[in-house]
């Protein structure tokens, strides 16, 4: 990958979870850009197009975060790199039976 390129997305710099903008193979080094620089992430899984992985451990029970806001709770332990989508997450947003974390 020439210097400057990335190929995932980091929407704010709170979040715990970059998003892949090209499909990504297991063992990859994704490079992901955000607000607060650029950051290099060893993928664990395949993770296609358009989806999350984690940029830093998630415990069983913590927030999911993206664009700054809690998405979900991750339903178990989840390891950078990993694939985070609905097998390890519980969303949250919209439902009036949950709190969410860190919600203003």
């Amino acid at each position: 990958m020439s210097e400057g390129a990335y190929n995932a997305l980091i929407m704010h710099e709170n979040d715990n979870v970059a998003t892949a903008i090209k499909d990504l193979e297991a063992g990859d080094i994704a490079i992901a850009k955000g607000e607060s620089g650029t950051f290099e992430v060893k993928i664990l899984k395949k993770i296609p197009f358009g989806h999350k992985f984690a940029l830093k451990d998630i415990p069983a029970g913590s927030a999911v975060t993206k664009y700054g806001e809690t998405i979900g709770l991750a339903t178990q332990d989840i390891r950078k790199g990993d694939h985070v989508h609905v097998h390890n997450v519980e969303g949250t947003r919209g439902r009036g039976d949950k709190v969410r974390q860190g919600a203003h």
